[in-house]
């Protein structure tokens, strides 16, 4: 229990359904579409519709998401694959002749087809309860009407916002500034794409008059894109991988999530005594920094394209993980990784889902870099990710750009499994960070106890691009002793992420947590 002497949250219990998430409103709406009769799948939809307008620069209708589900009870474990590909006509050649060495951040050269709404309006159909014109009606009030500007949200804006180009101007600023805590920001033109979807299916967003506003912005900003890549967007279920770490599995989505990179970086730390050392000491961030490092290299050279992966079963094999452990130096640090273009990257939102029959969703969604590639469609306001500048533009890479084909992604839903039961669906937001948060996460329950509140407000720390970044809840000597070390400190300027969790107890009873990083909490009835 915490101490209730100091600042903190306590968790949530309920015994019939429960939400966590990063905004308030979206948790409890969530909940109010479980006591309506609506399972977890109808309820994580519901919300991720309606955290468009709570966090527009972290997600939208024209992004990708991940989502892991189970049936009724937490089994029958599945993965849903809502991902988008690269136009057909992409090219890595191409951008190789006009003096690129990665794909530009903001142009339309990384803007890859919006998966999100596909794999949204397949699950509704395939595993939800009430339909999509339910599911969608609060998303669609909350874009009309508008929605207070959050803490957080305001915090990041002016950052964002800097992507912002020609009509996302026009949508996502007042006469070019950024919105303040409580402005109210509405997006009438996505309120009217969702009553379109809401009436005709995906077809409403991937033709027609909505896929021409798209096209058209994207045609202006130099792409390639056609309608019939718009019309050829479709998502794929998938088998989940996992890893054992001290009597519990890590579940995850495959590649082109890197969610593996969790999991190879767990299989490393299982090599060390980390329920030994202090949680808050210099010696555990030491070690599971030099472990993200190895996992980081491996992810970067191995995932891609689901078709394209190489080499998976190495980077998830005990050996692979027995080599890289043993070239740690536990008192003197390694040089980095690599760092990619996602590197600073910080803008995802993630919801997880109990309803009352168990069946647990952990559902994760995104426009890459905050406000994506800052293009946004005129008409109806649709911001288009920028999740191409993951791909590489090295000849032969497996993640090399090309048409047709999906980049390594950075967001990832995780679940926790017992006995082949599935008890805790979490996620990490956090851009590059989210591998480490995950493992983080499970070491904080498994290796020294934590609620999964505590867990999520332990102070972090995350080796990445050449620095060791540590959140201002370590002592300072640890940071000096971490210098020793070889590690170059800094603190960076936001927190390392966001994360939110439901744990299913034996007892039947729901053990929400809510990252307070973020503007959100835990509900539940």
């Amino acid at each position: 229990m915490r101490d209730l002497h100091l600042p903190g949250r306590s968790p949530v219990l309920a015994e019939n359904g429960l939400c966590a998430t990063s905004h308030p409103l979206v948790a409890k709406l969530a909940v109010d579409m479980l006591e309506r009769g609506g399972n977890a799948v109808d309820a994580a939809i519901a919300g991720a519709m309606v955290l468009n307008v709570c966090e527009p620069h972290m997600t939208g209708l024209g992004g990708d998401c991940f989502v892991l589900f189970t049936g009724p009870g937490g089994s029958d474990l599945r993965g849903l694959n809502g991902s988008g590909r690269a136009p057909a006509a992409a090219s890595a050649a191409d951008l190789r002749a006009r003096g690129h060495e990665t794909v530009p951040l903001r142009g339309a050269e990384a803007v890859t087809m919006p998966g999100a709404v596909d794999a949204f309006c397949r699950l509704s159909a395939d595993h939800g309860r009430m339909g999509l014109d339910a599911v969608l009606a609060p998303a669609i009030r909350y874009a009309e009407a508008g929605v207070p500007v959050a803490p957080r949200v305001a915090f990041d804006w002016p950052t964002a916002g800097q992507a912002l180009q020609g009509h996302g101007l026009t949508h996502f600023t007042r006469s070019g500034e950024p919105l303040k805590t409580g402005d109210i920001f509405c997006a009438p033109g996505q309120a009217e794409v969702l009553r379109r979807i809401a009436r005709e299916g995906r077809d409403g967003f991937y033709t027609g008059e909505v896929a021409d506003d798209m096209l058209a912005a994207l045609r202006q900003a130099g792409g390639v894109h056609t309608a019939e890549d718009f019309a050829a967007v479709a998502c794929d279920y998938t088998d989940p991988v996992a890893g054992e770490y001290a009597g519990v599995e890590l579940v995850e989505h495959p590649p082109n999530g890197q969610g593996a990179t969790a999991i190879l970086l767990l299989n490393i730390l299982s090599h060390f005594d980390i329920k030994a050392m202090d949680p808050l000491g210099a010696e555990r961030i030491h070690i599971e920094a030099e472990a993200t490092k190895l996992a980081y290299d491996a992810r970067n050279r191995f995932i891609a394209d689901p078709d394209r992966t190489a080499r998976l079963e190495h980077m998830l094999a005990p050996e692979t993980a027995a080599r890289l452990a043993a070239l740690i130096d536990p008192k003197r640090a390694m040089p980095a990784a690599a760092s990619l273009t996602e590197a600073v990257h910080r803008d995802t939102v993630y919801i997880t889902v109990v309803d009352r029959d168990r069946m647990a969703v952990s559902l994760i969604y995104s426009l890459y870099h905050g406000f994506g590639s800052g293009i946004a469609s005129e008409r109806f306001g649709i911001l288009l990710q920028n999740r191409g500048a993951g791909f590489n533009l090295t000849p032969g890479h497996p993640n090399e750009m090309e048409g047709g084909k999906r980049p390594m992604h950075t967001i990832i839903p995780a679940m926790l499994r017992r006995g082949g039961k599935v008890f805790m669906p979490f996620g990490v937001m956090g851009g590059a960070y989210q591998p480490e948060g995950h493992a983080r996460f499970v070491s904080n329950l498994r290796d020294f106890g934590m609620s999964p509140q505590a867990a999520i407000d332990a102070p972090r720390s995350f080796a990445d691009a050449g620095v060791l970044k540590l959140e201002r809840g370590y002592d300072p000597a640890v940071g000096r002793e971490l210098a020793a070390m070889g590690h170059e400190i800094t603190v960076p300027d936001a927190p390392l992420g966001g994360a939110q969790a439901i744990m299913i107890h034996d007892s039947g009873v729901l053990e929400g947590g809510s990252d307070s990083r973020k503007d959100g909490c835990a509900l539940g009835y």
